[in-house]
């Protein structure tokens, strides 16, 4: 019997092939959520770089919000995530969730980050 990390190696595994098969050249927008904190980042596959992040460990986010494991917390790095990815010149990227599901904080942040000019 396969345990639960096992299962979420397995579903991550199968969304990140989904996602490079259809990207056609979009950076990915990657999200990761702890129990404390949200993470997210716009990473091009080709490179293999980096081009913009963001998360709730930051000063900025940390000035903005009390918690960083809530929904509030998540629209403001999405808010962030954004406006660092339209100043490094992205607007269209391939949403990946991770493996979690899509609700919650993981929607806030897709929320935000399409309210502050990302597409996907």
């Amino acid at each position: 019997m396969a345990n639960t990390q096992d299962l979420f190696g397995r579903r991550r595994k199968r969304i990140r092939r989904h996602i490079a098969a259809g990207a056609r050249g979009r950076p990915r927008l990657s999200v990761f959520r702890s129990g404390r904190h949200i993470y997210a980042q716009i990473i091009d596959d080709r490179k293999g770089v980096t081009v913009a992040a963001a998360s709730t460990v930051e000063k900025d986010a940390r000035a903005r919000v009390k918690n960083g494991a809530n929904v509030a917390a998540a629209g403001e790095v999405g808010k962030l995530i954004a406006e660092r990815a339209l100043k490094a010149g992205i607007k269209d990227v391939v949403f990946d969730r991770g493996g979690y599901r899509y609700h919650g904080r993981i929607k806030a942040l897709a929320d935000a980050a399409r309210a502050g000019g990302l597409s996907f």
